[in-house]
């Protein structure tokens, strides 16, 4: 008779890489996929690891974030990015994939794997005495959702996704903004915002442009209705000129240096983490083109150059707030045979799902046998996106899903020309990966 060691939930790029790692050690894992049971609108085959978007899994080249986190993932024998290289269309640098071979093929592994049952049903209840992983994705609803707002004790998941635009730190004209806090608070190292100002003329310029974009038409499954205390800057600007003047753009409380005087407006950048490498672009969230946003926010003198690590978006999500839930081994606090993998802990991209898939097997099977699995070194990609969603955040500092990039990772302690800190910050994460590698005993991919 057949009894589960794991069950994981959710037959996505997550589900499927925690499946395959945990099998591969010999672990007996119940897959359950709810399609073709259920179809949600987003999905048309009952394969597993089914593209709903994009057909593209990014960059292959290791200069770039996702690159160097496929490179990660190929060297920990990732069985889905091994799948992804098997079905490769030509793409240039990146790695796109002909998405039906890609689903068949992962599919194929799986249902023929000895170690693992997939069982095509809808869940609504779980089990608190079997390990199990939940990689159910952004759109986890119905009575699954209740069940995992029951295990918070409360309204803690997410149904709805404002993300702000990220731009790299070094890309951030010092000559044209200045640091500063609001009303001089929190001046450590001259204040923890930069300030990039705009003089009268330009804000309005600025304000046309937004107004005459192109923007993003959402799924028909995602909301259609927005939140008053997060609206895009586009609907802003649609209910008057000054709106963002008065909103995330207000200059009170601001002194630039050159002038001794508040800015007619500006855009004020945060720290996105503690390395300060990255900077997030506060209540910028839009659903523009990228393309537009890359256009429209050059515009600001101190953005002219700006490498821009991630780009605005709203839409819909569903994720938990994964550093204040979920303990070191992502568990749950409260509940340690239950973790959450992919999407729904916090991050955005299909490589990122599968790295989180991959990182809750593997703390999932040293937790079954009794051992701790070490942390990958925050210099690496997995390190980088492990941190994110494991990071304590002060209680008033909001958590949100990101995709990996290299602001995910501490600066280099040596002085590098730009065109060179990407190609080093590659290099290290290359060898710090290496003694983490020996220690979980990679699998086969294939």
């Amino acid at each position: 008779m057949w009894k589960a060691d794991v069950i994981v939930i959710g037959g996505g790029l997550a589900g499927c890489e925690a499946a395959w790692q945990l099998a591969q050690r010999d672990l007996k894992v119940s897959l359950v996929e709810m399609k073709p049971v259920l179809m949600s609108k987003a999905h048309q085959t009952p394969l597993l690891c089914e593209l709903v978007c994009s057909n593209s899994l990014r960059s292959n080249e290791p200069v770039a974030g996702a690159g160097l986190l496929k490179q990660e993932l190929r060297r920990a024998g990732s069985m889905v990015i091994d799948s992804a290289d098997a079905n490769s269309v030509p793409a240039g640098s990146a790695l796109a994939v002909e998405r039906f071979g890609f689903g068949r093929t992962v599919t194929q592994r799986l249902a023929l794997h000895p170690n693992v049952r997939l069982e095509r049903r809808v869940v609504s209840e779980l089990s608190l005495d079997t390990p199990t992983i939940i990689a159910t994705g952004p759109l986890t609803g119905g009575g699954l959702a209740g069940k995992i707002r029951d295990l918070f004790g409360g309204d803690k998941l997410f149904f709805y996704d404002a993300i702000a635009p990220i731009v790299s730190a070094d890309s951030i004209d010092p000559e044209t903004s200045f640091r500063a806090s609001r009303w001089g608070k929190d001046q450590s190292e001259g204040g923890d915002y930069i300030n990039c100002p705009l003089d009268k003329d330009l804000y309005y310029e600025f304000v046309r442009e937004i107004q005459g974009a192109r923007k993003i038409v959402p799924h028909e499954f995602e909301e259609k209705h927005f939140f008053e205390g997060c609206l895009p800057i586009e609907v802003m600007v649609s209910r008057g000129e000054d709106v963002l003047r008065y909103g995330p753009m207000r200059p009170v409380g601001l002194d630039d240096p050159r002038t001794g005087r508040w800015p007619y407006a500006l855009i004020q950048l945060r720290p996105e983490n503690q390395y300060r490498t990255s900077y997030n672009m506060v209540g910028f969230q839009t659903r523009m083109a990228y393309p537009e946003q890359k256009r429209i926010f050059s515009m600001v003198p101190a953005l002219a150059n700006a490498e821009f690590l991630r780009f605005g978006s709203i839409h819909r999500n569903t994720f938990v707030d994964s550093p204040r839930l979920m303990g070191p081994q992502m568990q749950l606090i409260d509940q340690p045979n239950i973790r959450f993998a992919g999407l729904i802990t916090g991050v955005e991209g299909y490589i990122e799902s599968c790295a989180m898939g991959m990182m809750a097997a593997l703390f999932t099977e040293a937790s079954i046998r009794g051992r701790t699995l070490e942390i990958p070194p925050e210099t690496t990609a997995l390190g980088g996106l492990y941190n994110h969603i494991a990071r304590p955040r002060a209680k008033d500092e909001k958590f949100g899903p990101t995709n990996i990039n290299f602001g995910l990772m501490p600066g280099l302690s040596v002085r590098a020309k730009k065109k060179d800190r990407k190609r080093m910050i590659a290099e290290r994460a290359y060898a710090d990966l290496s003694p983490w590698l020996t220690s979980i005993e990679p699998v086969s991919a294939g």
